[in-house]
């Protein structure tokens, strides 16, 4: 099946990419997510407004994204959420609340589509999360959860 993806999907490809997937991928895990939308002939206007917002979200050059992970790895991220008595959240951590706590913190403005958990934040503590800012630069960052 041919799909429009809507956003990066680390494998795959990024946001405006016509790929060819298999169906049950695409209709069972990809679309209903909101990664992708289904390929059409009047789905090319699509591809041209997605490929604008992308390159202007964008990071351009090495050494901007290199510039970009100096800053991000001198940021002290401390982030206050809600906690029971034995240390478990209630819920989770999700890169938008780590993308936020960034920019609180006076870090750069980061997408939260470019913040990489490995897996879901579920405890008080110290964590570590990447930071895709180019295809070849990762900024590692430690983000320290307490208890609001």
């Amino acid at each position: 099946m041919k799909i429009i993806l809507t956003h990066e999907v680390s494998g795959l490809g990024t946001a405006g990419d016509v790929v060819d997937v298999r169906d049950g991928y695409a209709r069972n895990y990809l679309v209903p997510r909101g990664f992708a939308i289904r390929w059409t002939k009047g789905g090319e206007k699509d591809v041209a407004q997605i490929r604008r917002g992308r390159k202007i979200r964008e990071i351009a050059t090495i050494e901007q994204a290199n510039e970009i992970k100096g800053q991000l790895e001198g940021v002290k991220v401390k982030l206050a959420v809600r906690a029971g008595d034995a240390g478990r959240l209630f819920g989770s951590v999700t890169p938008a609340d780590v993308a936020s706590a960034i920019k609180a913190a006076g870090g750069p403005d980061v997408d939260k589509r470019r913040v990489e958990l490995g897996s879901p934040i579920k405890t008080l503590g110290s964590h570590q999360v990447s930071v895709r800012l180019h295809a070849d630069v990762v900024a590692k960052l430690g983000v320290e959860v307490v208890a609001a």
